[in-house]
């Protein structure tokens, strides 16, 4: 666990309206179980000592000493845990009660939080029994024998996290204690909550829960009552969820009619780096207006837990029910950037160089679409097809195809006799296949691609994607080169499978085929002479490894600015049995090799569109100097091990 994994968990236990020691026996049983996964920081619902739904009982003496009484039992039993746990009760102050969440580890008390907010209307009462923590005066109280602090601004700083407590109400406020807690260093906020049930509420919390974790660039971990609370008027369903900068990573199973523990791991160091990245939460935090948090110190031992989490092998494709959404909406983000530089420049042909390859034929598809948007005859698009030393039976009949079948312009121009005659004109021996040989060929296409577009007025289209402009698999002033890259931001993961995408939901029979096709083709850039099969000998993923694991690799980087060994530890976790340890180790010393080798080639990359959260334009997501050194981080990949 020293990837920055803080493993924290929901409890869900059975309770019985108003018997404490019951419920504090079932609340020590999940401690007890959540200790054991290697949880290090447990939450249970809003006043799950007593119950939520006690009503007038909260003004009895004897349900409050038994509360007390209840939680001092559970200090006793668990005074030998190391977890953190977050319990909901009842604590009297002086002459009023409080809603509060107490904190405990190792059989003491941390800290008392106490609600903010108390709901007063429709089904709820909370003002007739409870008193806010804008009205008390005390910061200490007096509960089991010890005398710890009270309020809403607590902040508990373990080892390798902060964080702060809400209780329910507080987080459908204007302004959330949250919001200025998160600014003050919480970064998990913990949320005790009785939340009850109603048509589509579900979906409004998960959103509400989903932005104020995104907004506060924290975890967010909310807990709500379940099965035993009483239902004369309501039903409370047992609704856990665990929010990460607003992406969930776990939630409970509703109006089940057992306890329920939910773990999983939140990434401290990914929300601290995209702290460190947001100006504008920096800039909040010189301007909270809140007053300064209590601190209150806590340690644990670290625990070699294994993570939960799972992580997908391919980060940027979307998946679920969002897959259609998320892939109409890049396609989309594509077309538009691409209309709006033709009718800026008006300029109205298109110039594709098409190889029967994977990148050009997004590229195809996003120009097609664009030129349907607009009302321009597909006749506008010029697709060239450039035949050369490795281009294959299959690619070149797929293009050809392709181009028929969209109805768009085409010319074949061979560059085979131009290359012969240049390697001539340079001195170059034919029959050595370097990297001469190979460049050669694609400033060559660059050349007629950038010359047609002279004659015809014509903008040239890019087909290069994300992966490639990452590891530097591009031709400089070739195929490197363009006046408008549409796929700049595209990997090649998501490439694959928006061409699919578009397949099967843009295209008639036979234009599918074509193009399911294309997706089952090796990728290659058919730079050297095929085999003796003429099947396609030059593959891509054979030189610089697989792109599925060069882009989860890209993603952890730029994304989240996480260290070779996490991204080391996280592909492990990704891919499984797929990739042993030393084949991971080894693609990983390549993607950083050649990433920092070749940036002088994306310092003058042309225009694209931006369609996800990383590009690499030097004009917005990503500057560096071409002379930035590896060292550190190839050092560190060094001394990865690799017994599995």
């Amino acid at each position: 666990m020293d990837y920055g994994f803080v493993k924290v968990a929901t409890a869900i236990p059975h309770v019985a309206i108003a018997d404490c020691k019951y419920n504090a026996q079932q609340i020590e049983h999940l401690i007890t179980v959540a200790e054991e996964k290697g949880v290090q920081i447990v939450s249970f619902p809003e006043l799950c000592i007593t119950g939520y739904t006690c009503g007038d009982l909260f003004a009895q003496q004897v349900l409050l000493e038994d509360a007390e009484l209840a939680l001092m039992q559970i200090l006793n039993n668990t005074r030998q845990s190391d977890i953190i746990a977050i319990l909901g009760m009842p604590v009297r102050i002086s002459s009023v009660l409080i809603n509060s969440a107490v904190v405990i580890q190792k059989g003491k008390i941390l800290g008392v939080v106490a609600k903010t907010y108390l709901p007063n209307y429709k089904e709820f009462y909370e003002q007739r029994w409870f008193t806010s923590a804008l009205d008390i005066p005390e910061t200490c109280v007096r509960l089991c024998g010890q005398s710890v602090p009270v309020g809403n601004n607590l902040l508990f700083e373990a080892p390798n996290v902060t964080f702060a407590i809400e209780i329910c109400e507080d987080l459908w406020s204007v302004i959330p204690p949250s919001s200025m807690l998160s600014l003050q260093g919480a970064e998990i906020i913990f949320n005790l909550s009785a939340d009850n049930e109603g048509i589509g509420k579900n979906n409004y919390v998960r959103s509400l829960i989903s932005q104020q974790s995104a907004r506060c660039l924290a975890g967010y971990v909310f807990t709500s009552c379940g099965f035993g609370e009483s239902t004369t008027d309501v039903v409370f369903a047992g609704n856990s969820l665990i929010y990460e900068n607003g992406s969930l990573l776990a939630a409970s199973e509703r109006f089940t009619l057992k306890e329920e523990l939910v773990v999983t791991e939140i990434d401290v160091d990914h929300l601290r780096m995209e702290r460190r990245i947001n100006k504008t939460f920096a800039a909040n935090r010189g301007n909270n207006p809140a007053k300064a948090p209590v601190r209150i110190t806590l340690d644990y031992k670290e625990k070699d837990t294994e993570i939960t989490r799972t992580f997908s092998p391919h980060p940027f494709v979307p998946s679920g029910h969002e897959f259609n959404e998320r892939c109409e909406e890049i396609f989309s983000i594509q077309v538009a950037g691409l209309a709006q530089r033709l009718v800026h420049t008006k300029i109205k042909t298109a110039i594709i160089g098409i190889s029967g390859g994977l990148d050009s034929t997004l590229a195809l598809l996003v120009c097609v679409k664009t030129f349907d948007k607009l009302g321009w005859p597909r006749k506008n698009i010029l697709g060239i097809t450039m035949p050369g030393f490795g281009t294959t039976d299959r690619t070149y009949r797929n293009a050809i195809d392709l181009m028929e079948r969209l109805g768009i312009s085409m010319r074949e121009i061979s560059i085979k006799d131009a290359c012969i005659q240049h390697f001539k004109d340079i001195g170059h021996d034919i029959n050595i296949h370097d990297v001469t040989y190979e460049n050669s060929q694609a400033r060559e296409r660059t050349q007629i691609l950038m010359d047609i577009a002279n004659q015809t007025n014509g903008l040239v289209i890019g087909t290069g994607d994300l992966s490639e402009l990452a590891l530097g698999w591009a031709t400089y002033n070739g195929d490197q080169m363009s006046m408008y890259g549409v796929n700049a931001s595209i990997p090649k993961t998501l490439v694959q499978y928006l061409v699919r995408w578009v397949a099967e939901n843009e295209m008639d029979a036979a234009s599918r085929d074509t193009l399911i096709d294309i997706v089952d083709t090796p990728i290659s850039p058919e730079l050297t002479p095929a085999d003796d099969h003429g099947e396609i000998k030059q593959k891509t993923e054979d030189l610089v490894g697989p792109y599925e694991l060069h882009d989860f690799i890209m993603y952890y980087f730029l994304r989240f600015g996480f260290r070779p060994t996490k991204i080391f530890f996280l592909a492990t976790k990704a891919f499984g049995s797929k990739y042993d340890k030393e084949t991971i180790k080894k693609w990983l010393y390549t993607f950083f090799r050649r990433f920092f080798n070749q940036q002088f080639k994306r310092s003058c990359m042309p225009d694209g569109p931006k369609t996800g959260s990383i590009t690499l334009s030097p004009r917005g997501d990503w500057r560096m100097p071409s002379d930035a050194s590896s060292a550190a981080w190839l050092r560190e990949i060094e001394l990865l091990p690799t017994n599995n």
